[in-house]
Protein backbone atom coordinates (compact mmCIF):
# COMPACT_ATOMS: atom_id res chain seq x y z
CA UNK A 1 0.00 0.00 0.00
CA UNK A 2 1.42 3.35 -1.01
CA UNK A 3 1.67 6.11 1.55
CA UNK A 4 0.25 9.57 0.76
CA UNK A 5 2.68 12.43 0.76
CA UNK A 6 2.47 14.34 4.08
CA UNK A 7 1.14 17.84 4.07
CA UNK A 8 3.72 20.43 4.96
CA UNK A 9 3.79 21.23 8.65
CA UNK A 10 1.76 18.26 9.85
CA UNK A 11 2.72 14.89 11.26
CA UNK A 12 6.40 14.70 10.38
CA UNK A 13 7.07 17.94 12.24
CA UNK A 14 6.19 16.37 15.56
CA UNK A 15 7.97 13.17 14.67
CA UNK A 16 11.22 14.99 13.93
CA UNK A 17 10.97 17.01 17.12
CA UNK A 18 10.79 13.99 19.37
CA UNK A 19 11.85 10.39 18.86
CA UNK A 20 9.39 7.58 19.28
CA UNK A 21 11.11 6.53 22.50
CA UNK A 22 10.62 9.91 24.15
CA UNK A 23 7.12 10.20 22.71
CA UNK A 24 6.16 6.78 23.98
CA UNK A 25 7.60 7.49 27.41
CA UNK A 26 5.75 10.81 27.66
CA UNK A 27 2.41 9.39 26.56
CA UNK A 28 2.92 6.38 28.82
CA UNK A 29 3.55 8.59 31.83
CA UNK A 30 0.50 10.67 30.96
CA UNK A 31 -1.53 7.50 30.60
CA UNK A 32 -0.30 6.29 33.98
CA UNK A 33 -1.43 9.57 35.51
CA UNK A 34 -4.81 9.39 33.76
CA UNK A 35 -5.38 5.81 34.85
CA UNK A 36 -3.98 6.51 38.30
CA UNK A 37 -6.44 9.33 38.92
CA UNK A 38 -9.30 7.29 37.47
CA UNK A 39 -8.21 4.39 39.71
CA UNK A 40 -7.93 6.63 42.77
CA UNK A 41 -11.56 7.76 42.55
CA UNK A 42 -13.17 4.35 43.25
CA UNK A 43 -10.38 3.51 45.71
CA UNK A 44 -11.26 6.59 47.77
CA UNK A 45 -14.97 6.06 47.24
CA UNK A 46 -14.71 2.52 48.60
CA UNK A 47 -13.40 4.03 51.82
CA UNK A 48 -15.55 7.17 51.98
CA UNK A 49 -18.92 5.93 50.70
CA UNK A 50 -21.18 3.04 51.60
CA UNK A 51 -21.60 0.21 49.04
CA UNK A 52 -24.66 1.86 47.49
CA UNK A 53 -22.82 5.18 47.13
CA UNK A 54 -19.75 3.43 45.72
CA UNK A 55 -21.85 1.68 43.10
CA UNK A 56 -23.63 4.94 42.25
CA UNK A 57 -20.33 6.79 41.76
CA UNK A 58 -18.92 3.99 39.61
CA UNK A 59 -22.12 4.06 37.55
CA UNK A 60 -21.88 7.86 37.20
CA UNK A 61 -18.29 7.62 35.96
CA UNK A 62 -19.36 4.93 33.53
CA UNK A 63 -22.14 7.17 32.23
CA UNK A 64 -19.66 10.00 31.63
CA UNK A 65 -17.38 7.61 29.78
CA UNK A 66 -20.28 6.55 27.56
CA UNK A 67 -21.75 10.05 27.08
CA UNK A 68 -18.29 11.44 26.22
CA UNK A 69 -17.84 8.84 23.47
CA UNK A 70 -18.57 11.47 20.79
CA UNK A 71 -15.47 13.22 22.11
CA UNK A 72 -13.40 10.09 21.53
CA UNK A 73 -14.90 9.76 18.08
CA UNK A 74 -14.12 13.41 17.42
CA UNK A 75 -10.54 12.93 18.60
CA UNK A 76 -10.06 9.92 16.33
CA UNK A 77 -11.61 11.68 13.34
CA UNK A 78 -9.54 14.84 13.88
CA UNK A 79 -6.34 12.82 14.36
CA UNK A 80 -6.84 10.73 11.20
CA UNK A 81 -7.86 13.79 9.17
CA UNK A 82 -4.91 15.82 10.45
CA UNK A 83 -2.47 12.99 9.74
CA UNK A 84 -3.65 12.83 6.14
CA UNK A 85 -4.39 16.47 5.29
CA UNK A 86 -3.13 18.83 7.99
CA UNK A 87 -5.07 21.41 10.01
CA UNK A 88 -8.67 22.40 9.36
CA UNK A 89 -11.24 24.44 11.28
CA UNK A 90 -13.32 22.07 13.40
CA UNK A 91 -14.55 24.47 16.09
CA UNK A 92 -18.19 24.56 15.04
CA UNK A 93 -18.36 20.78 14.62
CA UNK A 94 -16.77 20.38 18.06
CA UNK A 95 -19.27 22.73 19.73
CA UNK A 96 -22.22 20.89 18.19
CA UNK A 97 -20.80 17.53 19.28
CA UNK A 98 -20.34 18.74 22.86
CA UNK A 99 -23.85 20.20 23.01
CA UNK A 100 -25.45 17.00 21.72
CA UNK A 101 -23.48 14.87 24.21
CA UNK A 102 -24.46 17.00 27.20
CA UNK A 103 -28.09 17.30 26.10
CA UNK A 104 -28.41 13.52 25.88
CA UNK A 105 -27.68 13.21 29.60
CA UNK A 106 -30.09 15.99 30.50
CA UNK A 107 -32.90 14.45 28.45
CA UNK A 108 -32.21 11.02 29.93
CA UNK A 109 -32.52 12.26 33.52
CA UNK A 110 -35.88 10.57 34.29
CA UNK A 111 -34.64 7.25 32.94
CA UNK A 112 -31.30 7.43 34.76
CA UNK A 113 -32.90 8.38 38.07
CA UNK A 114 -35.48 5.62 37.83
CA UNK A 115 -33.49 2.77 36.30
CA UNK A 116 -30.14 3.36 38.00
CA UNK A 117 -31.39 4.88 41.27
CA UNK A 118 -29.25 8.02 40.95
CA UNK A 119 -29.96 11.38 42.67
CA UNK A 120 -31.90 13.70 40.38
CA UNK A 121 -29.12 16.31 40.24
CA UNK A 122 -26.42 13.88 39.12
CA UNK A 123 -27.21 13.82 35.35
CA UNK A 124 -26.87 17.63 35.11
CA UNK A 125 -23.47 17.49 36.82
CA UNK A 126 -22.39 14.70 34.52
CA UNK A 127 -23.52 16.77 31.52
CA UNK A 128 -21.12 19.60 32.46
CA UNK A 129 -18.21 17.17 32.78
CA UNK A 130 -19.14 15.48 29.51
CA UNK A 131 -19.26 18.76 27.58
CA UNK A 132 -15.83 19.73 28.89
CA UNK A 133 -14.33 16.37 27.90
CA UNK A 134 -15.77 16.57 24.36
CA UNK A 135 -14.56 20.14 23.84
CA UNK A 136 -11.08 19.08 24.96
CA UNK A 137 -11.04 16.14 22.55
CA UNK A 138 -10.55 18.40 19.53
CA UNK A 139 -7.23 19.60 20.91
CA UNK A 140 -6.14 16.06 21.71
CA UNK A 141 -6.95 14.98 18.16
CA UNK A 142 -4.93 17.80 16.62
CA UNK A 143 -1.93 16.99 18.78
CA UNK A 144 -2.18 13.26 18.08
CA UNK A 145 -2.65 13.65 14.34
CA UNK A 146 0.33 15.99 14.04
CA UNK A 147 2.41 13.64 16.24
CA UNK A 148 3.20 16.35 18.79
CA UNK A 149 3.25 13.66 21.41
CA UNK A 150 4.97 15.60 24.20
CA UNK A 151 2.26 18.24 24.08
CA UNK A 152 -0.34 15.50 23.75
CA UNK A 153 0.99 13.94 26.95
CA UNK A 154 0.73 17.27 28.78
CA UNK A 155 -2.80 17.78 27.48
CA UNK A 156 -3.86 14.28 28.56
CA UNK A 157 -2.52 14.93 32.06
CA UNK A 158 -4.28 18.27 32.36
CA UNK A 159 -7.58 16.83 31.16
CA UNK A 160 -7.32 13.99 33.68
CA UNK A 161 -6.57 16.46 36.47
CA UNK A 162 -9.63 18.51 35.53
CA UNK A 163 -11.88 15.50 35.09
CA UNK A 164 -10.95 13.61 38.26
CA UNK A 165 -9.21 16.16 40.48
CA UNK A 166 -12.39 17.77 41.73
CA UNK A 167 -14.03 14.41 42.42
CA UNK A 168 -11.00 13.28 44.41
CA UNK A 169 -10.96 16.52 46.40
CA UNK A 170 -14.67 16.19 47.12
CA UNK A 171 -14.24 12.65 48.41
CA UNK A 172 -11.28 13.63 50.58
CA UNK A 173 -13.32 16.49 52.07
CA UNK A 174 -16.24 14.16 52.80
CA UNK A 175 -18.60 15.95 50.41
CA UNK A 176 -20.45 12.76 49.51
CA UNK A 177 -21.57 11.62 46.06
CA UNK A 178 -23.22 14.85 44.91
CA UNK A 179 -20.55 17.12 46.37
CA UNK A 180 -17.73 15.17 44.75
CA UNK A 181 -19.43 15.21 41.34
CA UNK A 182 -20.08 18.95 41.67
CA UNK A 183 -16.42 19.63 42.35
CA UNK A 184 -15.49 17.41 39.43
CA UNK A 185 -17.79 19.32 37.06
CA UNK A 186 -16.26 22.65 38.11
CA UNK A 187 -12.66 21.56 37.56
CA UNK A 188 -13.49 19.81 34.27
CA UNK A 189 -15.08 23.00 32.91
CA UNK A 190 -11.72 24.80 33.14
CA UNK A 191 -9.79 22.41 30.88
CA UNK A 192 -10.94 23.10 27.27
CA UNK A 193 -9.49 26.62 27.09
CA UNK A 194 -6.14 25.50 28.50
CA UNK A 195 -5.89 22.58 26.07
CA UNK A 196 -6.79 24.80 23.11
CA UNK A 197 -3.78 26.99 23.89
CA UNK A 198 -1.50 23.96 24.08
CA UNK A 199 -2.69 22.69 20.69
CA UNK A 200 -2.58 26.08 18.98
CA UNK A 201 -0.40 26.33 15.88
CA UNK A 202 0.26 29.07 13.34
CA UNK A 203 0.15 26.54 10.50
CA UNK A 204 -3.22 26.83 8.73
CA UNK A 205 -2.71 25.43 5.20
CA UNK A 206 -5.17 26.53 2.54
CA UNK A 207 -7.10 24.08 0.41
CA UNK A 208 -7.29 21.46 3.19
CA UNK A 209 -10.39 19.21 2.90
CA UNK A 210 -12.80 19.89 5.73
CA UNK A 211 -13.59 17.33 8.37
CA UNK A 212 -17.13 16.13 7.74
CA UNK A 213 -19.99 15.14 10.00
CA UNK A 214 -19.89 11.66 8.47
CA UNK A 215 -16.28 11.17 9.56
CA UNK A 216 -17.04 12.24 13.11
CA UNK A 217 -20.18 10.12 13.15
CA UNK A 218 -18.19 7.05 12.08
CA UNK A 219 -15.69 7.61 14.89
CA UNK A 220 -18.46 8.25 17.41
CA UNK A 221 -20.37 5.12 16.46
CA UNK A 222 -17.31 2.92 16.72
CA UNK A 223 -16.07 4.29 20.04
CA UNK A 224 -19.60 4.25 21.44
CA UNK A 225 -19.79 0.54 20.67
CA UNK A 226 -16.38 -0.02 22.28
CA UNK A 227 -17.25 1.67 25.53
CA UNK A 228 -20.80 0.34 25.73
CA UNK A 229 -19.62 -3.26 25.42
CA UNK A 230 -16.82 -2.72 27.95
CA UNK A 231 -19.06 -0.97 30.51
CA UNK A 232 -22.23 -2.99 29.97
CA UNK A 233 -21.38 -5.50 32.69
CA UNK A 234 -20.95 -2.69 35.26
CA UNK A 235 -24.35 -1.25 34.39
CA UNK A 236 -25.91 -4.72 34.52
CA UNK A 237 -24.32 -5.27 37.94
CA UNK A 238 -26.06 -2.12 39.18
CA UNK A 239 -29.42 -3.51 38.07
CA UNK A 240 -29.11 -7.26 38.70
CA UNK A 241 -26.88 -7.67 41.76
CA UNK A 242 -27.69 -6.74 45.36
CA UNK A 243 -25.93 -3.60 46.71
CA UNK A 244 -23.06 -5.58 48.24
CA UNK A 245 -22.57 -7.52 45.01
CA UNK A 246 -22.74 -4.46 42.76
CA UNK A 247 -20.24 -2.67 45.00
CA UNK A 248 -17.87 -5.63 44.83
CA UNK A 249 -18.27 -5.81 41.06
CA UNK A 250 -17.51 -2.07 40.81
CA UNK A 251 -14.21 -2.68 42.63
CA UNK A 252 -13.39 -5.54 40.25
CA UNK A 253 -13.99 -3.38 37.19
CA UNK A 254 -11.15 -1.14 38.38
CA UNK A 255 -8.87 -4.02 37.35
CA UNK A 256 -10.69 -4.45 34.04
CA UNK A 257 -10.39 -0.79 33.16
CA UNK A 258 -6.73 -0.77 34.18
CA UNK A 259 -6.03 -3.68 31.82
CA UNK A 260 -8.05 -1.95 29.11
CA UNK A 261 -6.35 1.44 29.22
CA UNK A 262 -2.83 0.64 30.44
CA UNK A 263 -1.44 -0.36 27.01
CA UNK A 264 -3.25 2.34 25.01
CA UNK A 265 0.00 4.18 24.32
CA UNK A 266 0.54 1.69 21.50
CA UNK A 267 -2.75 2.66 19.85
CA UNK A 268 -2.10 6.38 20.38
CA UNK A 269 1.30 6.29 18.68
CA UNK A 270 0.15 3.98 15.90
CA UNK A 271 -2.98 5.84 14.79
CA UNK A 272 -1.33 8.57 12.64
CA UNK A 273 0.73 5.89 10.89
CA UNK A 274 -2.29 3.64 10.44
CA UNK A 275 -3.99 6.57 8.70
CA UNK A 276 -1.13 6.51 6.20
CA UNK A 277 -1.39 2.75 5.60
CA UNK A 278 1.54 1.55 7.74
CA UNK A 279 0.78 -2.13 8.39
CA UNK A 280 3.80 -2.65 10.63
CA UNK A 281 2.36 -0.20 13.15
CA UNK A 282 -0.72 -2.41 13.46
CA UNK A 283 1.36 -5.51 14.14
CA UNK A 284 3.50 -3.77 16.74
CA UNK A 285 0.49 -2.20 18.48
CA UNK A 286 -1.28 -5.57 18.72
CA UNK A 287 1.83 -7.30 20.03
CA UNK A 288 2.45 -4.67 22.71
CA UNK A 289 -1.19 -4.59 23.78
CA UNK A 290 -1.57 -8.37 23.91
CA UNK A 291 1.70 -8.78 25.82
CA UNK A 292 0.66 -6.17 28.36
CA UNK A 293 -2.65 -7.97 28.88
CA UNK A 294 -0.92 -11.30 29.51
CA UNK A 295 1.40 -9.72 32.06
CA UNK A 296 -1.51 -8.15 33.93
CA UNK A 297 -3.47 -11.40 33.99
CA UNK A 298 -0.44 -13.24 35.35
CA UNK A 299 0.16 -10.57 37.98
CA UNK A 300 -3.50 -10.71 39.02
CA UNK A 301 -3.28 -14.49 39.31
CA UNK A 302 -0.31 -14.25 41.65
CA UNK A 303 -1.56 -11.31 43.71
CA UNK A 304 -5.33 -11.15 43.26
CA UNK A 305 -6.08 -10.54 46.92
CA UNK A 306 -3.61 -7.68 47.06
CA UNK A 307 -5.10 -6.19 43.88
CA UNK A 308 -8.60 -6.15 45.38
CA UNK A 309 -7.27 -4.83 48.67
CA UNK A 310 -5.60 -1.92 46.88
CA UNK A 311 -8.67 -1.30 44.74
CA UNK A 312 -11.32 -1.44 47.44
CA UNK A 313 -9.80 -1.98 50.85
CA UNK A 314 -9.61 -4.98 53.19
CA UNK A 315 -13.34 -5.70 52.91
CA UNK A 316 -12.84 -6.87 49.32
CA UNK A 317 -9.67 -8.96 49.70
CA UNK A 318 -11.63 -12.22 49.69
CA UNK A 319 -12.60 -11.56 46.05
CA UNK A 320 -9.01 -11.90 44.89
CA UNK A 321 -9.74 -15.16 43.04
CA UNK A 322 -11.71 -13.12 40.51
CA UNK A 323 -8.86 -10.69 39.79
CA UNK A 324 -7.34 -12.53 36.79
CA UNK A 325 -10.77 -12.85 35.17
CA UNK A 326 -11.43 -9.12 35.51
CA UNK A 327 -7.96 -8.44 34.09
CA UNK A 328 -8.58 -10.85 31.19
CA UNK A 329 -11.80 -9.03 30.28
CA UNK A 330 -9.94 -5.71 30.13
CA UNK A 331 -7.00 -7.20 28.23
CA UNK A 332 -9.26 -8.64 25.54
CA UNK A 333 -11.04 -5.34 25.06
CA UNK A 334 -7.67 -3.56 24.82
CA UNK A 335 -6.82 -5.73 21.80
CA UNK A 336 -10.26 -5.02 20.38
CA UNK A 337 -9.64 -1.29 20.74
CA UNK A 338 -6.46 -1.50 18.65
CA UNK A 339 -8.35 -3.43 15.96
CA UNK A 340 -11.09 -0.81 16.04
CA UNK A 341 -8.61 2.03 15.52
CA UNK A 342 -7.04 0.15 12.65
CA UNK A 343 -10.37 -0.33 10.90
CA UNK A 344 -11.34 3.31 11.42
CA UNK A 345 -8.02 4.49 10.00
CA UNK A 346 -8.49 2.19 7.00
CA UNK A 347 -11.99 3.53 6.33
CA UNK A 348 -13.71 0.16 6.78
CA UNK A 349 -17.49 0.34 6.58
CA UNK A 350 -19.37 -0.61 9.76
CA UNK A 351 -16.18 -1.18 11.76
CA UNK A 352 -17.94 -1.75 15.08
CA UNK A 353 -20.59 -4.28 14.02
CA UNK A 354 -19.00 -7.12 16.08
CA UNK A 355 -19.05 -4.92 19.18
CA UNK A 356 -22.77 -4.30 18.89
CA UNK A 357 -23.30 -8.02 18.39
CA UNK A 358 -21.34 -8.69 21.59
CA UNK A 359 -23.31 -6.10 23.55
CA UNK A 360 -26.63 -7.49 22.35
CA UNK A 361 -25.53 -11.00 23.26
CA UNK A 362 -24.46 -9.99 26.77
CA UNK A 363 -27.68 -8.13 27.51
CA UNK A 364 -29.83 -10.92 26.08
CA UNK A 365 -28.13 -13.70 28.03
CA UNK A 366 -28.15 -11.61 31.23
CA UNK A 367 -31.87 -10.91 30.80
CA UNK A 368 -32.57 -14.62 30.41
CA UNK A 369 -30.30 -16.02 33.13
CA UNK A 370 -30.64 -13.09 35.61
CA UNK A 371 -27.23 -13.59 37.32
CA UNK A 372 -27.29 -12.75 41.01
CA UNK A 373 -23.65 -13.24 41.96
CA UNK A 374 -20.37 -11.60 40.98
CA UNK A 375 -19.01 -14.85 39.53
CA UNK A 376 -22.04 -15.49 37.31
CA UNK A 377 -22.02 -12.01 35.78
CA UNK A 378 -18.23 -12.06 35.44
CA UNK A 379 -18.33 -15.27 33.40
CA UNK A 380 -20.83 -13.67 31.05
CA UNK A 381 -18.55 -10.64 30.69
CA UNK A 382 -15.51 -12.82 29.94
CA UNK A 383 -17.39 -14.83 27.32
CA UNK A 384 -18.61 -11.64 25.67
CA UNK A 385 -15.10 -10.15 25.57
CA UNK A 386 -13.63 -13.31 24.05
CA UNK A 387 -16.29 -13.69 21.36
CA UNK A 388 -16.20 -9.98 20.52
CA UNK A 389 -12.42 -9.97 20.11
CA UNK A 390 -12.51 -12.96 17.78
CA UNK A 391 -15.32 -11.47 15.70
CA UNK A 392 -13.43 -8.18 15.49
CA UNK A 393 -10.14 -9.77 14.45
CA UNK A 394 -11.47 -11.85 11.56
CA UNK A 395 -13.09 -9.10 9.44
CA UNK A 396 -10.24 -6.70 10.28
CA UNK A 397 -7.73 -9.21 8.89
CA UNK A 398 -9.75 -9.74 5.73
CA UNK A 399 -10.15 -5.98 5.23
CA UNK A 400 -6.41 -5.37 5.55
CA UNK A 401 -5.63 -8.22 3.17
CA UNK A 402 -8.01 -6.74 0.63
Amino acid sequence: MSRPEPTTGTAPTGARGTGLGAAGAAVTLAGVLVNGLAYLVPVLAARRLDPAGLSALATALGLVAIAAVPGLGLQLAVAVHHARHGSSDTRRLTAVTAAVSAAALILATPLLVTALDLPVEVPALLAVTTAAVVLSSRSLGELQGSQRFLRLAAAMALLAAGRYGGVIAGLLLGAGLTGALTAGALTAALTPVVLARIARTADRPTGTPRLTVAQVTAGCGATLAMLVVSYADLLLARQLLPPSGSGAYAVGTVLSKGALWAPQVAAVLALPRLARGDRRSRTVALAVTGGCGLVLVLASTLAGGLAFRLAGGPDYTHLGRYAPVFAAVGGLYAVTFVLLNDRLAAGVRWPAAPLWVGTAGLVTVAAITRPRTVSDLLLLALGTALVTTVLMALPARRARSA
